[in-house]
């Protein structure tokens, strides 16, 4: 312990950070001056990681909420050698390794991107479930700490209420939270928005609360001692900061705790920004230096890392020997691979529908698949994710032996959740709930698109068909939104989701087999409430025309020289089939039907294979029970999308398909009637 070190090393944080706003005329300096002390702290005395593999599986892991506070991070890690003086300049540039929220860079020290408000925390929590699943699995090896960093935006956006709720009641004690307390917000101090009692909000939610001084170093120390030797409870160690720690005006004056320095370049606040590097011991002619005494101090740090990591893995060098089948069990997990799976070997009922299908799948899975998690935000036996559950049991305080989170009415916290679950590595997430609350989990999924992670979603009663319920749970506009993703590319340059809305259950069964062997994209699965009709096999068997599947579209009815090709996806492609039967029975038409069960998959193929399902030259016809926008990109420039414009009616189903024409008869008349208006030559021919 060295007090001279801490506080150099704290300031010198404190002007790298205010040194890369400035540069970029863009960021935010205060709060990274706020935070300065407890990074320090944590990084050279209480983080655990090897330096030389910041991928290290059992390293401890930090989460940022407050992705704005960037500059505080690079900082951090530049003293310990992750980031260039030269990648600090190029802060918020294009092409930089610095962007102006951080993006997942595991071997530079970024666990998690972050930046939406109350996500990168849920993520940390993920994590720490995560670490627990594994360490009721391996016998101790995972009993590394999640530590998140949040300040008062993600304490108010509400998901910290689901998220704080969720990791009180599993007792998380391997999760340690710093909320940066400074009272102030981007546009206003924070007693202007909230009165609330932070300490005792947690408490309730069954954490353990420490308050400390959060620029003294000793009280930091002691906190996270505390922290560490809790075994029961999350800690959320509030640290009463300064907005702006260390700044000063142009006749030397202080000027710290205002608003303004939250959000702009120090330059262009009532601050001075030269004073202010004199006064954090700077030198203003080298802004990005790292001072001499820091600089020798985190030399040795590194080393001390190295070799206390070292112990580490000699300790778990022993275990594997001593455990060799365990050992191999943990390679795998750890590699995101799968053991060998037959999902055609699934028995699927006839007529189901997609969710009872996809609910006989997960079955399989519990039983062939040792490092699933499966959460339902307390819609388990709706969305038939209890077929996982009967076969495993709920995670709880304190026994983690099970593999089924119950989230809670919380669809942004579960999905959060497994963004951090998918992050921390060696578990697959799985999450489920009703389609038309997927508007909840939009902003995690977002994130998972970014982020490139396998996650997995369970979205079932997929359209009006849910009746009864009314227009508040029946998605029309859903598929839209979610199908947009696949039209995003990510960084990697791939469409971002992969949306599969399947056409009967055995197509489900290949469905699940696309996205539990996705590892680079999350996939949503769109299931139906209702029972679905089997589509009839063309081939050797219904699951291997369903493989097609995988291609992102096939045609489940081929007829030589086809008039009119009739696309669907889901529970419509059926409706098409009857469709087709009267069509060609009672009109002399050919026709062929084809199921899409991913267009942004579909288009990924060869130009040839997408024309040999679509023809170029043929009339196309789409149905979707969403919006028509969820077929346009495939019907061309001629052709027709029967679709819904509206919201549904509290109603029926079956009442509901007949109001709205979504049957065989009603589509078939559509279809004539488009033929007859707009004069299409292969309707002259047979009438």
């Amino acid at each position: 312990m060295n007090k001279k070190i801490d506080n150099l090393a704290a300031d010198n944080i404190r002007a790298l950070a205010i040194s890369m706003v400035e540069k970029a005329k863009s960021g935010h300096p205060g709060g990274a001056m706020g935070g300065a002390d407890f990074m320090h702290i944590l990084y050279t005395e209480y983080l655990n990681f090897d330096p030389t593999e910041m991928n290290w599986p059992f390293r401890d892991r930090f989460f940022m909420d407050a992705g704005h506070l960037s500059a505080l991070m690079y900082s951090q890690y530049h003293l310990l050698g992750n980031y260039s003086k030269e990648d600090l300049q190029n802060f918020r540039q294009w092409g930089s390794v610095t962007p102006g929220h951080p993006e997942v860079d595991v071997l530079r020290g970024i666990e998690n991107t972050s930046g939406p408000l109350g996500q990168g925390h849920a993520m940390g929590i993920g994590a720490a479930i995560a670490a627990k699943f594994l360490d009721a699995r391996f016998n101790g090896l995972f009993n590394h700490k999640v530590y998140g960093f949040i300040t008062d935006g993600g304490v108010q956006e509400e998901i910290s209420q689901g998220a704080g709720r969720i990791a009180g009641h599993l007792g998380l004690n391997n999760f340690i939270m710093f909320y940066d307390s400074n009272d102030v917000q981007l546009s206003s101090m924070t007693d202007e928005v909230t009165s609330e009692d932070t300490a005792k909000k947690y408490e309730a939610w069954g954490w353990k609360v420490i308050t400390i001084d959060g620029h003294d170093h000793q009280q930091i120390r002691e906190a996270l001692n505390a922290a560490n030797a809790e075994t029961e409870k999350p800690t959320l160690i509030i640290g009463k900061t300064i907005m702006g720690k260390g700044c000063v005006t142009a006749d030397g004056g202080m000027y710290e705790g205002e608003c303004e320095l939250h959000g702009k370049p120090i330059g262009e606040t009532k601050a001075d920004f030269v004073k202010t590097l004199i006064n954090l011991n700077a030198n203003p002619e080298q802004p990005f230096e790292i001072y001499d005494e820091v600089r020798h101090y985190y030399g040795n740090i590194l080393v001390e890392k190295k070799a206390k990591a070292a112990i580490v893995k000699s300790a778990i060098a022993t275990w594997r020997k001593e455990n060799p089948v365990l050992s191999q069990k943990l390679d795998l997990f750890l590699s995101g691979k799968l053991p060998e799976l037959d999902l055609s070997a699934v028995v699927q009922k006839s007529n189901a529908a997609t969710r009872d299908a996809s609910s006989a799948v997960l079955a399989y899975l519990a039983e062939h698949v040792e490092n699933i998690i499966v959460s339902s935000a307390d819609l388990s036996n709706s969305d038939k994710t209890d077929g996982f559950l009967k076969k495993s049991s709920v995670l709880q305080k304190n026994n983690f032996n099970g593999a089924f989170l119950q989230a809670g009415v919380a669809e942004l916290t579960m999905t959060a959740i497994a963004n951090g679950i998918a992050l921390h590595g060696g578990v697959i997430p799985v999450v489920a709930t009703f389609f038309v609350f997927s508007d909840y989990m939009k902003p995690a999924i977002r994130l998972a698109a970014i982020q490139e992670l396998p996650v997995k979603y369970v979205l079932t009663h997929d359209s009006f068909r849910v009746g009864e319920d009314g227009p508040t749970h029946q998605p029309i506009e859903q598929e839209a939104q979610m199908r947009l993703l696949e039209k995003v590319k990510n960084h990697s340059g791939h469409q971002s989701l992969l949306a599969l809305r399947p056409a009967d259950a055995i197509e489900t069964s290949v469905a699940w087999d696309m996205a539990i062997k996705n590892t680079t994209t999350p996939t949503a699965l769109i299931l139906s409430r209702q029972g679905i009709k089997d589509i009839p096999a063309t081939g050797a068997s219904r699951y291997e025309d369903a493989i097609q599947a995988k291609k992102g579209g096939y045609l489940v009815k081929s007829t030589p020289d086809a008039d009119i090709t009739l696309i669907a996806n889901g529970s419509e492609v059926s409706t098409l089939l009857d469709a087709a039967t009267i069509l060609e029975t009672e009109n002399g038409l050919k026709i062929n039907v084809a199921s899409i069960i991913s267009e942004g998959l579909f288009k990924a193929q060869s130009k040839l294979y997408q024309e040999s399902v679509i023809p170029k030259d043929k009339l196309v016809i789409g149905l979707t029970a969403g919006l028509p926008v969820n077929l346009e990109g495939l019907i061309g420039d001629t052709g027709k999308i029967i679709g819904l414009e509206h919201f549904g009616y509290s109603a029926p189903a079956t009442v509901l398909d007949e109001k709205f024409g979504f049957n065989a008869k009603n589509v078939s008349k559509e279809i004539i009637q488009y033929l007859i208006d707009n004069k299409v030559n292969c309707y002259k021919l047979i009438n």
